[in-house]
This record gives C-alpha cells, structure tokens and sequence, in this order.
C-alpha cells in the first residue's frame, strides 16, 4: 500500500535550509511536509563547523527559528590574518559595524528540530525521496519510502529540493543530478577536533610557505583546526606528534595549545553552482543548489539567503497567486550565489599553496595579502561582513 500526503510544500531535506523554510512558511499559514533520509540523532549529533554572518543570527533570533545563538554562540568582531611570520588583526566592527558568530551548525539544527516539532510541524525522519514526478504541473510530488520500507507520496503544490549536494530534487530541476558548473581544487583540509584550551580569541587564517592553516575554537574545552593536505591522504596515517607538528609549522609564532585529538577529517575543496535553480513547481536551496569551498565560511549563510528569496517567492504565489517573484527566484539568488563564490575563491587563492605554485606565484599571493591588511583590511571586512538584511527587506540576503 502506499500512503499519500497533502500538503501545500513538501521540503526535502531537513538540514538548516529546509528547517529554515518550514519555519518561516509556518509564519506565514503556509504549511509543509518535511522529510529527511538520517535519523534525528543522526542530524543533530554529526559535527560541522559553523561561522554565522549577523544577518543570518538576525533572522534566526527575530524569527524565534534560534536564540541560543545569541546565548551559546561566541560572538567574534574580526578574524586573525597572518602571513610571512606576523599577525595582522580585521576588525570587522571598525570597519563595517558588524560581526560574526561561531555556532556549529548542528547546533543550529538541535534548535529548528526542536522549534519545528513543537510548532506541530509534519517532519518524518527515515524517510528517503526517490524522485519528483509532474514537476511542470501545479501539482508536483515526491515519491519516498520510509524508514520501514513502505512508500509514500507527498502531493504538493510546490516541491523544494533542501536536501544537500548529492540531491534527487536536482534531477528534477536541471536534468541531471549532476547537471551544474563544477570546480575541484588541488588541495583539501585535514580537520581536527582536540580537547585543549583556545590558542587564540579570535579565529586565525594564516597563510605559510608549507600551506594554509585556521585555528578555530568551538568551546573553552574544544578545539577545531585545519591545515592544507593533499586530498587523496589517509585521515588515519598521521600520529597526533605529526598531526601537531604539520599545524605549528604553519602558524609561526603562534603557540598552539596542544590537547588529545578525539575526531579527524579531510575535508575536500568544490565549487558547484546548478544550472537551473528552478523549474515549473520545483526549487533548489542550499547545498542543493550550490557548494562552496569552506574558506569563506558562506555555506549556510547563503542557504539562509535562499531560503529568505524562495520563501518570499512562495508566499507571493500561494497566497497571492502572483508568480512574478518565484519566476525571478533564480536569477535573484543567483546574483548572491556567485558573488559568494567569487568570494570564497578569492580567500582559498590568496591563502592556499597551489602545489604547482612557482616563486612569483608565491611573492604575488605575498603582495596581495600586504595590499589587503595595508588597506586596513577594509577589502576583506566590507567582504566578511555585510550589511544587514532582515526577513523581506532589501538589504544583502536579495
């Protein structure tokens, strides 16, 4: 037998950009399905970093979605750059009147789970999508099975694809579920999460003739850094002495605090944008739509960009009957989107070893981060640190 749901959005995929839009939609009488291949414990317990822009804590506070982020989430007004042995400091609330917050992006999830189901919210997890069927018509559904194998249909008036970089809503969107514009890079980040007091208040990029490196914090306990690896290394082949010693050469005058490493992780480097964003009754958001290199701690900002587009989008046509802003929706985001990646290239470039890098490579990567700290790091802080945007307005997340 198979099960059939009827609802006004079917959302697939529960990560930050799904809960996101089920909450706002919530807001606005529009109700949804959400639905999730992992379990609860699965979303809420996996580890990943997470640097929110104040834009992004502004609509999660005023929105009820979080307001632990104000309370559990450390609050950082600029970032640490260093290169050729010295430390230049970014003062993001000089420079543009804004900062950053780190917390991790589970966490922000633990909060829209927990906001979602105490609204009533209709979220299965253990349930996976299989496909979107009637895409073109006002009548678009996904087609899933659930945890216990039985299917399920989810007739909607629109489907939104929020389920991460290897999406089956994008097949329904594109063509393909391949079907974007894609960048690998020569390098990756070797992760790791350590039980040891911060080395720094602030977060440190620094760039070193052995490769790049960031010393993150995640609590006064716990400790998350990466350095520049090859891709292709084994997580597993390094002892903590060489793991130690491979991030203290790439922090010069810096003393590490040094503490037993419970968790490591190589991180590879992409760029994808899709090549539709939208088509018929169908929308990517998120990872779905786009990925970008960590460098430039974008990620799950620009999914919170998306989903403020999108959801004004649906708002206008399903209360409205007005298509205007859902037929605008991707050119919209995608103004954003590339912009971000723009960005975030231009941050692994500057801070990263090519491994074919020769020495004028490396004195003009040298010469652009003096121009960037010389200009008081205006370029990177009008960058980081965007003006604010509430839900609706016309500020930076349009």
């Amino acid at each position: 037998m198979t099960a059939t749901v009827r609802t006004r959005v079917a959302i697939v995929g529960a990560g930050p950009a799904g809960l996101l839009l089920s909450h706002l939609l919530s807001k606005a009488g529009i109700e949804s399905v959400v639905i999730d291949q992992r379990t609860r414990e699965e979303i809420e317990t996996t580890i990943r970093a997470g640097i929110l822009e104040q834009g992004t804590v502004e609509i999660l506070d005023a929105t009820g979605a979080s307001s632990r982020v104000r309370t559990v989430g450390h609050r950082h007004d600029g970032i640490e750059l260093r290169f050729a042995g010295e430390g230049h400091r970014i003062d993001f609330a000089a420079l543009v009147g804004r900062g950053v917050w780190l917390y991790p992006q589970h966490e922000v999830l633990k909060d829209l789970i927990a906001a979602r189901l105490a609204a009533g919210q209709d979220l299965r997890f253990g349930v996976t999508a299989e496909r979107v069927e009637d895409a073109e018509t006002a009548r678009p559904r996904v087609v899933a099975v659930d945890a216990q194998g039985a299917s399920l249909v989810i007739e909607a008036d629109f489907v939104v694809g929020a389920d991460g970089s290897r999406s089956v809503v994008r097949s329904a969107v594109t063509g393909s579920s391949t079907g974007g514009y894609f960048r690998e890079y020569p390098f990756a980040w070797f992760g790791i999460l350590c039980e040891a007091p911060p080395s720094a208040p602030e977060l440190i990029y620094s760039n070193s003739p052995d490769g790049f490196a960031l010393i993150s914090q995640r609590s006064d306990t716990v400790q998350r850094m990466y350095f520049q690896c090859d891709p292709d290394v084994d997580p597993t082949a390094l002892s903590e002495a060489e793991l130690w010693e491979a991030l203290q050469a790439r922090v010069p005058g810096v003393d590490l605090k040094e503490g037993p490493i419970f968790q490591r992780d190589v991180l590879r480097f992409r760029s994808f944008v899709a090549h539709e964003l939208r088509h018929g009754r169908a929308a990517l958001v998120g990872d779905a739509a786009h990925t970008v290199p960590p460098t430039g701690a974008k990620g799950m900002n620009l999914a919170v960009a998306d989903v403020v587009i999108l959801e004004r989008a649906l708002r206008a046509l399903l209360l409205e009957d007005d298509e205007r802003l859902i037929d605008a929706y991707a050119e919209t985001a995608l103004r954003r989107i590339w912009k971000a990646q723009h960005f975030s290239w231009w941050m692994t470039s500057m801070l990263h070893v090519a491994p074919d890098a020769s020495d004028f490579d490396r004195l003009r990567q040298l010469g652009e981060l003096s121009t960037v700290v010389g200009s008081d790091g205006s370029v990177l802080g009008s960058r980081l640190g965007p003006p604010t945007a509430g839900v609706g307005s016309s500020g930076s997340y349009v």
